[in-house]
């Protein structure tokens, strides 16, 4: 696992020592910036199940302006620290060790919502959908008005949920992983 492009194109990452993880791929987080393309440069991140940290360390190499990481495990917290300062990239990333829902429950950070919020949760648990939904239902308080949220999932997870304020606006599958974009509705309209 290494950082694909930007200020740290090359330098390796340590993966967490557990089984609860499941790292992006080379592959898929390559075709993942690749979509997102420049809009990643000056974005304001949130990494959530951050697991080793290689998409928010992906993002700050390319140019994202802050990456939060919300991860409870120990080890991992652990381990995203280490991949920051081997990468040189800490001063723009805030590391919380606490569960998702939790921080969900309170307010954005210096209260400014994001451009992305990438949410890579535990597979096979729901704990995707469950995230998106109490997103969405806070959506002005967490993502800006042109921002998207990503979910990644196996695709036998995936379902379509009723929501109020993002709607799906593309899917990609790469092996065993799916990529899902959502915005809020009025952002997919000036797209089309």
């Amino acid at each position: 696992m290494r950082v694909i492009a930007g200020t740290a194109k090359g330098r390796k990452l340590k993966a967490v020592p557990s089984e609860d993880t499941r790292p992006i791929t080379d592959r898929t987080k390559e075709a993942l910036f690749s979509i997102l393309g420049n809009w990643i440069i000056e974005a304001r991140v949130l990494d959530l199940f951050s697991g080793t940290g290689a998409v928010g360390i992906e993002a700050l190499s390319r140019g994202a302006a802050h990456v939060t990481f919300v991860e409870k495990s120990q080890a991992a917290t652990r381990i995203i620290g280490e991949n920051l300062r081997t990468t040189g990239l800490a001063a723009r990333a805030l590391v919380k060790r606490t569960d998702v829902f939790n921080f969900l429950d309170q307010s954005p950070p210096h209260s400014q919502a994001y451009d992305l919020i990438y949410i890579a949760p535990p597979q096979y648990k729901q704990l995707w959908r469950k995230t998106l939904q109490k997103i969405d239902r806070q959506v002005a308080d967490w993502l800006l008005p042109d921002g998207a949220v990503v979910v990644q999932i196996h695709p036998v997870e995936y379902e379509e949920l009723s929501l109020q304020n993002l709607v799906l606006y593309d899917q990609r599958k790469y092996g065993s992983t799916l990529l899902c974009f959502y915005q809020r509705p009025e952002a997919a309209e000036v797209e089309s």
